[in-house]
């Protein structure tokens, strides 16, 4: 299995604090963003991860990374040369990934428990998608899935009237014909290609299983968020 950090966008949200970087590098307790990603995958076995970012502050991770020697890894990168969705940023991993699954994680996503769950859960069904869901009090703002049983039912982007309190969150573990998907990808209303897509084509083939992540979950995209992921991993340091 190949591991995909997606660090790219501009981090508008996040205003001045990204004027000048980019919000992966900026500090979630006492390390910065990105290393939270990188090192639940090295600890859940994972030795070669690719990080995709923009063209602005690339020369910043490799700076920081290096080779990721110093994380216990060997660290490849590739330019996403402009905002073209999740599922863009996705495709460029393809050569990386060189007909082996991967475990995606998005770059601004902090959460307790390790991945090694999820990835012994999607170990089982090989040819399958997996996608990691959380319960949230504020399912209007993400995809929401729809379960009924074991299984996914529906996925809805940003719905106005969710149909659950289960968010999807930024970790994905896709088999190697993701990028044939992806290619079939047609931009949304926002001119991206988008992950609920590509998740949709797995749940209407039959090909989509879920894990529900223990332990406490954010994203860092915005000013209170951010300051929420630093005080829950001040006060319980994640497990890597």
């Amino acid at each position: 299995m190949r591991g995909v950090v997606l660090a790219g966008g501009k981090g508008t949200r996040l205003g001045e604090l990204t004027k000048v970087t980019n919000k992966h590098l900026l500090p979630v307790g006492p390390i910065p963003m990105v290393y939270h990603p990188l090192h639940k995958m090295v600890g859940a076995g994972l030795k070669d991860i690719l990080l995709v970012s923009g063209t602005e502050h690339m020369g910043d991770f490799v700076e920081l990374l290096g080779s990721g020697k110093d994380h216990k890894c060997s660290l490849t990168y590739r330019v996403q040369d402009e905002a073209g969705g999740i599922a863009q940023a996705l495709g460029l991993a393809e050569t990386f990934c060189a007909g082996n699954r991967c475990l995606v994680i998005l770059g601004d996503n902090i959460f307790e428990a390790p991945v090694t769950g999820l990835v012994s859960q999607a170990g089982k069904k090989p040819d399958w998608a997996w996608i990691g869901l959380k319960q949230v009090h504020d399912p209007g703002r993400y995809g929401v899935a729809e379960l009924k049983g074991d299984r996914v039912i529906g996925i809805e982007e940003k719905p106005k009237n969710p149909k659950s309190d289960y968010a999807v969150i930024g970790i994905y573990i896709y088999p190697s014909d993701v990028f044939e998907v992806i290619r079939t990808l047609k931009p949304s209303g926002r001119g991206e290609l988008e992950i609920t897509d590509v998740n949709n084509h797995y749940l209407k083939a039959g090909r989509l299983g879920y894990s529900i992540i223990d332990g406490y979950w954010t994203d860092a995209g915005t000013l209170d968020s951010l300051q929420f992921a630093n005080q829950l991993v001040r006060e319980k340091p994640p497990i890597f």
